[in-house]
């Protein structure tokens, strides 16, 4: 076969093939739903769904997931959002390590089918960790990781290295 001929059957095989390749991934980027967890406490989300997205995140990137049952009311969830804030090294060694997903427990809302089949909370907020494959792992009661008014960084510390993935 003639030089000329078969570089232009390799060219239109390698477009027809780019092509196809470009198509497929389009389908497949367009079927995937966004990832989206709540930065807040919720009463109108189903957290069913929420676990079911960060177990394929904590799946996909060999995390851990950490359920932080409160509500919008909760001043101590409040201040936990705040230490992880002013304490950037716990919230990045919590963030590679965790997904962290936020369920609300309020007047408007209590999750109950939901939150029936971890153990009883004594108060909020409340921390369950589960493995990637939703296996309850621990139940944190967050008193014991508190300071007079605040929570103490090594308690967190320890508890955030203590339940990480190995």
């Amino acid at each position: 076969m003639p030089r000329p001929l078969r570089r232009f059957r390799r060219r239109r095989f390698l477009g027809s093939l780019l092509a196809v390749c470009l198509s497929v991934s389009g389908r497949v980027l367009a079927a995937e739903e966004p990832v989206s967890l709540p930065f807040e406490f919720d009463p109108a989300r189903d957290p069913a769904q929420d676990l079911d997205v960060a177990l394929r995140i904590a799946r996909a990137a060999g995390r851990h997931v950490i359920i932080d049952v409160g509500g919008e009311w909760c001043s101590w969830c409040h201040i936990l959002d705040r230490f992880f804030t002013a304490n950037a090294d716990l919230k990045r060694y919590r963030d590679t390590k965790y997904v962290w997903l936020k369920v609300n427990w309020s007047a408007e809302n209590h999750n109950d089918a939901f939150l029936k089949r971890y153990p009883a909370i004594k108060g909020y907020p409340h921390l369950f960790v589960l493995d990637a494959n939703g296996r309850l792992l621990h139940s944190q009661d967050t008193e014991e990781l508190e300071t007079t008014k605040n929570y103490d960084p090594a308690a967190m510390r320890a508890f955030l290295v203590k339940w990480a993935p190995r």
